[in-house]
């Protein structure tokens, strides 16, 4: 995971706490909050953080190198200090699980590369319980870090804490020698506690935004959003499962989130590549190894495979068949 590349200003939010934990206070675990309770609880998670708080990061460069897309994040501390504030430590818990998918070929590099895969399962006693997963490259020497980050984060937007970054879409800035931004945008009012407690939110209108940024980012949507679509023939079953798992949609063109957009996309690449895989294990055990295998796993054909997991199952059971001469 990349470290930061630059903090938003600190005027635009006080370096206090950026949210008032009131009278919240965490229940014994297996009790629930009232309904009143639950609202106020996540009305205080999805407040944004103090501009304090924030970090940016580089995501795309322009083929020159001199421009570059960043968004902004908190660092995973920024989160857990926020759940001590409002719940104790004591109010929620956190549990990991390890795994690795089957190696892919790395878009950028062409390498054949496995993942780190984590999924985090956060507990808010009185609110509930929801997991997410954060993946990594596994030749990345902070792989687990990153994906462990990655997870607990997506945990928590379940909840709504930090949901609210998923809007930004990115603004393209001048870079330095090194890559880094020369100067860090200013954060939509939305975006900060004071213009969130007064009722703005990300769906507003925002008159401040640079017209070239915005042409850009939408252009750079459409263009993910058409080869998500062009997925859909040569992936099958599993079109349809990752846009179901992943953005809990059926049309690519209903995800408004662009980090969702983009990790839609980055699976289907890896379903694609496995797909590939599983052609070339076809043909080196022969098709006929291919029905006792899916009808152990629970499956009457291979359209019904509709996530990574299985297609990895089924894929490595094929590779263990020797070559037919």
């Amino acid at each position: 995971m990349n470290r930061s590349n630059g903090h938003a200003q600190a005027d635009l939010g006080s370096p206090s706490p950026s949210f008032m934990a009131s009278d919240i206070r965490p229940p014994l675990e297996g009790q629930i909050f009232s309904n009143e309770k639950v609202n106020q609880s996540v009305g205080e998670l999805e407040l944004p953080f103090a501009a304090s708080e924030i970090e940016w990061r580089v995501t795309n460069t322009s083929n020159e190198g001199r421009r570059g897309q960043i968004v902004p994040y908190a660092d995973p501390r920024a989160y857990t200090d926020r759940l001590n504030a409002l719940f104790t430590p004591a109010g929620w818990t956190r549990k990991y699980s390890i795994s690795t998918s089957a190696n892919f070929e790395r878009a950028k590099d062409k390498k054949i590369v496995a993942k780190v895969l984590v999924t985090c399962e956060l507990t808010i006693f009185g609110l509930g319980t929801h997991s997410a997963t954060g993946e990594e490259w596994a030749d990345n020497e902070y792989a687990c870090t990153a994906a462990e980050a990655q997870a607990f984060k997506r945990s928590c937007a379940c909840f709504g804490l930090g949901r609210y970054l998923y809007y930004f879409t990115g603004v393209w800035v001048d870079l330095d020698d090194r890559k880094r931004p020369k100067n860090i945008p200013r954060l939509f009012v939305w975006a900060t506690p004071e213009g969130w407690r007064k009722g703005l939110r990300p769906t507003d209108a925002h008159p401040d935004a640079d017209r070239e940024d915005a042409s850009v980012a939408n252009a750079g949507s459409e263009s993910v959003i058409r080869e998500i679509e062009a997925m859909a023939e040569p992936l099958g079953g599993l079109y349809r499962g990752l846009l179901r798992d992943l953005a809990r949609v059926w049309n690519p063109r209903d995800i408004q989130d662009s980090s969702v957009r983009q990790r839609v996309l980055d699976h289907m690449r890896m379903a694609e590549r496995g797909v590939r895989r599983l052609e070339a294990a076809l043909d080196n055990a022969g098709s006929e190894r291919l029905i006792p295998i899916l009808k152990s796993l629970g499956f009457s054909s291979l359209e019904r495979v509709d996530t990574l997991e299985m297609l990895k199952k089924i894929v490595v059971e094929l590779e263990r068949f020797p070559h037919q001469s």
